[in-house]
């Protein structure tokens, strides 16, 4: 049975989902704090966590970077914070999807179950049917070990950014659409905006360009989407 952790300072709310969730044919555990969830999820290995952002103390932004750590499990932030950065930042640190307080327990129940679907999918791609290492010029990804690399340098990239960076290393020298990348990376029951494919290139490019301004690696293709190209082809590109 799968098995998702509710990390919520509200007991009102823990509960309410915990319940919903179990009709729904879950198993849930519950977290109050972050370093509860933490430590529950070492113990649960849940397949996947709802995460509060305005958890006291380690707030939500904290906990997604520890248990980045500790599990291997898609991330859905919860929040009462209408602020699309909140949502934004969320995302960029390697949440895969974001619902608003107050939500209706189905339209839940529907993220939860296209979270669970993309990571399902992912799951069996790394098992053979992808290539798991992608070379671009200087740039090489290795996607069993989550690591790449630019001219010998590792990066540091959040989840989403590597998926990002590997679905455009696996098709290198062509303009993806921005739909392709959509629906490769975020999957086809992605509902957010586009906007997050922007964010994402923009942080990428701070990451592995030497001037994001002028990036020399992954180049716009206005109207279509984004080329990853080796560094000494940029000369050929439009930026």
């Amino acid at each position: 049975m799968t098995t998702i952790l509710v990390v919520d300072d509200d007991q009102l709310m823990r509960r309410s989902v915990s319940i919903g969730l179990q009709n729904a044919g879950y198993s849930t555990e519950t977290a109050g704090s972050g370093e509860e969830a933490l430590a529950k999820a070492l113990e649960a290995q849940p397949q996947l966590v709802l995460l509060d952002i305005g958890l006291p103390g380690m707030d939500g932004l904290e906990t997604l970077r520890a248990l980045q750590q500790a599990v291997d499990a898609p991330v859905i932030f919860v929040t009462a914070r209408r602020r699309e950065l909140d949502e934004i930042v969320g995302l960029e640190l390697g949440a895969d999807d974001y619902v608003t307080k107050p939500f209706d327990i189905d339209v839940l129940l529907a993220r939860v179950k296209a979270v669970l679907r993309r990571a399902a999918v992912s799951g069996e791609r790394g098992d053979g049917a992808d290539p798991l290492s992608h070379v671009v010029g200087d740039l090489a990804l290795d996607r069993s070990a989550h690591l790449a690399t630019v001219d010998g340098r590792a990066v540091a990239l959040t989840p989403k950014e590597f998926q990002l960076l590997a679905y455009l290393a696996s098709r290198a020298g062509e303009a993806v659409p921005i739909a392709d990348i959509m629906e490769n990376v975020w999957g086809t029951e992605w509902i957010g905006e586009t906007q997050t494919v922007y964010v994402h290139i923009r942080w990428l490019r701070t990451k592995i360009e030497e001037d994001p301004a002028r990036p020399r690696r992954i180049h716009t293709v206005r109207g279509v989407g984004y080329r990853l190209t080796p560094a000494e082809e940029d000369e050929l590109h439009v930026a």
